[in-house]
């Protein structure tokens, strides 16, 4: 078997590598609120309940909570047999909370047939391998901005790494040497790799196709470049047009698979992708 054919394996039926995203649905679980960087299309506030975007809750769960969350969804008619993904998407970085692993664990016991999958900045990628594994995780994401730590000072506005605060190119330097490296960790480990990148007009276009082909290179399996939601310090800046957007995608995909189903969903969605009245 194929390293690629063995990776669709892993996550089929998971709607954001490949699987059918009109049948098969997700859960996220939104048990991380602390972040350790500060990107400047992301705001904190996060008990939005009539806004979807990432990042958005409305409400903190406990690990506990999360697992009686999917007891619930797994028991409706409605949404039960559509689920084929747990998720753990924010709203802050699943990796810098504990009780990621702890849901993790939970769900895995009780409901070992769902697909584990975790998005992430990276910052701490590398030195959380050992808890990855040891929760099972199948499929995960990473945010990967910019591969030039100038283009990078200017997305993230600071870092919170091993108990400093950084900023300017060192911090971006730091981020990204973590993100690519534990990139490539999870490819070695066995692990259907996704990255995303936010497309900010004027800033970080150029970087597009430079991370494409490092992170196929690495043996990321997709990729899914994500229009910018103007917020936070680009609140001022116009989001890439429908055309545009499309036009990057189509000439990434020379180079890596897109993912072009992206609703860039809130951190506590339940349901299918494509049907907005359970996002």
């Amino acid at each position: 078997m194929t390293t690629s054919c063995h990776k669709r394996k892993k996550t089929y039926g998971h709607p954001c590598f490949g699987g059918d995203n009109s049948r098969n649905g997700r859960i996220h679980l939104p048990v991380a609120p602390r972040c350790n960087i500060q990107c400047g299309y992301c705001t904190r506030k996060h008990d939005c309940v009539n806004e979807s975007r990432p990042g958005v809750t409305s409400r903190i769960q406990t690990p506990a909570e999360a697992l009686e969350t999917v007891r619930t969804v797994m028991a409706d008619p409605k949404f039960g047999p559509v689920i084929k993904v747990v998720g753990i998407a924010g709203p802050g970085d699943p990796l810098a909370n504990e009780e990621t692993f702890e849901t993790f664990r939970l769900i895995g016991e009780e409901f070992p047939h769902l697909i584990k999958c975790l998005s992430t900045n990276g910052l701490l990628l590398p030195g959380k391998t050992d808890q990855l594994q040891e929760i099972g995780l199948q499929s995960l994401t990473v945010t990967l901005n910019a591969l030039d730590p100038k283009v990078g000072a200017r997305i993230y506005s600071h870092i919170l790494y091993s108990g400093e605060r950084y900023s300017g190119t060192e911090a971006a330097e730091i981020l990204i040497f973590n993100q690519l490296e534990g990139i490539a960790w999870a490819v070695d480990s066995g692990m259907t790799v996704k990255v995303n990148t936010v497309l900010i007009p004027g800033v970080n276009d150029h970087q597009v196709p430079l991370i494409a082909e490092k992170v196929k290179e690495l043996g990321a399996f997709v990729m899914n470049v994500m229009p910018l939601i103007p917020q936070a310090k680009f609140a001022g800046v116009a989001p890439p047009s429908p055309d545009f957007l499309e036009q990057v995608r189509s000439a990434n995909e020379q180079i890596i698979g897109q993912f072009r189903h992206c609703r860039q969903c809130r951190a506590d969605a339940i349901g299918l992708i494509d049907n907005p009245n359970n996002n």
